[in-house]
């Protein structure tokens, strides 16, 4: 079957950009522009409205596109369920993760999974890892390595892989604005120490609630995309951070800081594997999915 058009349709609705969606799918711009062409004369409506400068799409291209992925999508299952029988599974998965996550965890989860499947390709993307969860929901990647949140969105699955406690972190040269012993957050001394925090995910969900019930207003120094960079601004003294420990102990800067022991400690949390449950249909997700022994 010929699905070529759907997918040049996807790509240029998750770019906007007929030079870059036509990069992603290996066509020139015209040939993509013709496969648009010809979808939108079958359909007898206009999916995009496009001139010299922009393309935007019509109410009638996002409906459209719900039933382009739900369409590729079941014709992957249908695909991959007849190679199952088979015994021969070949496709791509894409996998989310933060940097730490990826030396982390990635060769225990994915070692004997590629012996077993060689056929399958993985494709790996890393990032901040308080946005992983949203790119599952959003259909951008099959599976992430992630924190599991305090409230799960429906009909999304997670296996946990380990526990990993939030700390605070300082430099190791002492600086005049780190609090002494006994390390109190509660203490009038924490008021105008500057923190480096998360800009959004289940450690700054967790740091702002533990701040709040303990009655410390905290001065917020920087708002920081992904935990190794907040490693990195606290070994430069900018300020005391919060960060999961295994980051820390992953990080090739953990000789420049130290871990503060604040009491009450910061919560632990589960780190894991997180897939859309409806996407278990699919025999090559599953099979990754089946790999993973829950901790």
């Amino acid at each position: 079957m010929d699905l070529r058009l759907l997918k040049h349709f996807l790509a240029l609705a998750d770019t906007l950009h007929f030079g870059r969606a036509s990069e992603s799918c290996h066509v020139s711009p015209s040939t993509l522009s013709r496969s648009i062409q010809q979808l939108e004369d079958q359909l007898g409506v206009s999916l995009f409205q496009r001139d010299n400068r922009h393309v935007v799409m019509t109410p009638q291209g996002h409906h459209f596109q719900r039933y382009a992925k739900e369409a590729l999508e079941q014709w992957e299952q249908v695909r991959l369920s007849l190679q199952s029988t088979a015994m021969r599974l070949s496709g791509e998965i894409s996998i989310y993760c933060s940097v730490t996550a990826s030396y982390s965890f990635l060769y225990s989860l994915l070692a004997e999974f590629r012996q077993r499947y060689p056929d399958i390709e993985l494709k790996l993307h890393t990032g901040d890892p308080a946005r992983a969860i949203q790119r599952v929901l959003n259909g951008e990647e099959d599976m992430a390595i992630t924190s599991r949140p305090r409230r799960m969105p429906e009909g999304l699955a997670f296996k946990s892989l380990t526990r990993s406690a939030l700390v605070f972190i300082a430099p190791q040269e002492s600086q005049p604005w780190i609090p002494q012993q006994p390390m109190s957050p509660s203490q009038p001394q924490w008021q105008g120490v500057p923190m480096i925090l998360s800009e959004g995910g289940l450690s700054r969900e967790l740091a702002d609630t533990w701040f709040k019930a303990l009655g410390v207003n905290p001065t917020i120094y920087a708002q920081v995309a992904g935990h190794e960079a907040i490693v990195s601004m606290v070994g430069l003294g900018f300020g005391i951070g919060v960060v999961p420990r295994i980051v820390l102990e992953a990080s090739p800067l953990a000789e420049r800081v130290r871990m503060l022991p604040v009491k009450p400690e910061l919560p632990y949390y589960d780190v894991g594997l997180c897939v859309l449950e409806r996407r278990l249909k699919s025999p090559l997700i599953d099979a990754l999915w089946q790999e993973v022994v829950e901790r």
